[in-house]
């Protein structure tokens, strides 16, 4: 006798299969993104761990070095040595050692390493550059405020009025000490920098071009501020010095004025959101 399936059920059980065979396509889905993810991470170079372990070498170094606080939860984070670990504990150290960075503290230590006989100034060229600028600064502030041409009446007259060599030798006593003014605040920077490890290689780009804007400034500052002096009778030949002295050592004080009254005239003009 023969027996007639149900639909029904014969819908039922397709519908289930169809449903097992969807969590299994998921569930496989999901392990495959699983060993992704695993192959991913083990795929970290060994150059990766090993740069990772000398940078937090190298601070654990400069912090004891330096009398600065180590948080004790780093040490079982390096003893286990673990990727994730060792990132940790690096973060941990970046904040212990701040406002020094892994890249400053490298850069002190190729320097202490490279020839350990030679002085800091020696092994420092951007300092000992500095120094040969002060120097010729100095030079040329003696040389042209030497020069008869270079007196208060000449400094009265200012860019738009003096001309030929008395312009030049006038332009070169205020760029003179304008420059004197920015190698003082660059020498003084760069000492603290020292002092905290925060010196970088890129800094030397940096600290030319301010040298280039501290002249700049010295020369903008003597020549223009004098506009808004009431009795122009009393700019002499040392309130213009003073100008282009405080013109050049405050040239980033000066420049961040600058750029924050751009920033504001900027933002008359842009929409809000």
């Amino acid at each position: 006798m023969e027996t007639t399936a149900n639909p029904a059920i014969t819908a039922s059980k397709a519908t289930d299969n169809a449903s097992n065979t969807t969590r299994e396509t998921s569930n496989a889905t999901i392990s495959n993104d699983a060993s992704t993810i695993d192959k991913s991470f083990k795929s970290v170079s060994p150059e990766l761990k090993d740069a990772i372990t000398h940078e937090i070498n190298q601070m654990m170094a400069f912090a004891i070095h330096n009398g600065k606080t180590i948080n004790t939860d780093i040490i079982p984070l390096i003893q286990k040595e673990s990727f994730d670990n060792l990132i940790h504990a690096h973060n941990m150290l970046c904040v212990n050692v701040a406002p020094a960075t892994p890249k400053s503290i490298n850069y002190i230590f190729e320097l202490n390493e490279t020839d350990k006989e030679k002085s800091l100034i020696t092994k420092l060229p951007l300092v000992r550059n500095l120094i040969i600028m002060a120097v010729i600064f100095l030079l040329a502030f003696i040389l042209t405020g030497q020069s008869s041409q270079v007196n208060n009446a000449s400094l009265d007259l200012g860019v738009m009025q003096n001309q030929g060599l008395s312009l030049v030798l006038n332009l070169g006593y205020l760029a003179a000490i304008s420059g004197l003014g920015v190698v003082f605040y660059l020498l003084k920077d760069i000492t603290t920098s020292v002092k905290n490890g925060t010196l970088i290689p890129e800094d030397s780009i940096y600290y030319v071009a301010l040298i280039v804007l501290g002249i700049i400034s010295g020369l903008v500052v003597s020549e223009i501020l004098n506009v808004y002096i009431s009795d122009a009778d009393k700019i002499d030949l040392f309130n213009k010095s003073v100008l282009a002295l405080i013109g050049g050592f405050s040239t980033d004080a000066i420049f961040s004025v600058l750029q924050g009254i751009i920033n504001k005239i900027k933002g008359l003009f842009t929409p809000t959101n």
